[in-house]
């Protein structure tokens, strides 16, 4: 069994205006960079064999705190890992709702169907990522077996643990909370060489419970009222 705490990236500022980031490098805001360092004393003291990040620099920027306050002896050097990346949204990145409805009124409707075999020009469906995703998980399962590992990754990348550990399709709209500077926990149980993953805790956000309310990405809300924003 391995146990992972995945914590999603602090606050951008494209989080705060609902565009989409996918895997462009979008540094942490004034807000992110304070959610990194309540998840850092939070995860101070946790027995944790390793830390590893996705490549991208939100990421990289929320992982720093909790390698830099944790005790000596306890130090993590961040490992990146290219499979823990967001989903890429090819030439919608870097775009907002309102943008993409102007420019891009078809392709605005179809996302809106969150069908997990479509995919924007240049970009990943669901699917692909869900595969990429899960073989990175995999992999970290067998290779660091009995060891706890703490992750840093992106709210798409946490959306398909979940809908794995919950059994819950890849169509259709992401129903889990996922914040920014959030704690998850989730373990693996090998099935005779085959990893299913359980959630043990999910979306803690009590080290961030003074902090401003967080942007909502609502694709529940999206599905029934296209005119609403997505970020992702």
């Amino acid at each position: 069994m391995t146990e992972f705490i995945l914590i999603r990236h602090g606050e951008t500022d494209w989080n705060r205006e609902l565009r989409f980031q996918g895997q462009l490098d979008v540094p942490l805001n004034a807000i992110g960079q304070q959610q990194a360092q309540r998840a850092g004393g939070r995860l101070a003291n946790e027995l944790a064999d390793h830390l590893i990040t996705s490549d991208l620099l939100r990421t990289q920027q929320t992982a720093a705190p909790i390698s830099l306050l944790r005790p000596a002896q306890a130090a993590l050097a961040a490992q990146l890992n290219a499979g823990f990346r967001e989903q890429s949204f090819g030439k919608l990145e870097g775009m907002s709702v309102p943008e993409i409805q102007q420019t891009l009124p078809q392709v605005w409707t179809r996302w809106t169907q969150f069908d997990a075999d479509y995919t924007v020009e240049g970009g990943e469906t669901a699917r692909q990522f869900h595969a990429r995703v899960m073989q990175a998980m995999s992999t970290l399962a067998q290779s660091h077996r009995d060891k706890t590992l703490i992750i840093v990754t992106h709210g798409g990348v946490l959306d398909m643990i979940y809908r794995t550990a919950q059994a819950q399709p890849l169509s259709g709209p992401r129903v889990a909370q996922i914040p920014n500077g959030g704690i998850n926990r989730v373990r693996s149980i090998d099935r005779a060489g085959r990893f299913e993953f359980e959630i043990i805790d999910w979306a803690d956000t009590r080290h961030l419970g003074d902090m401003p309310d967080q942007p909502v990405y609502d694709q529940v809300k999206l599905a029934t009222d296209i005119g609403s924003p997505s970020e992702a």
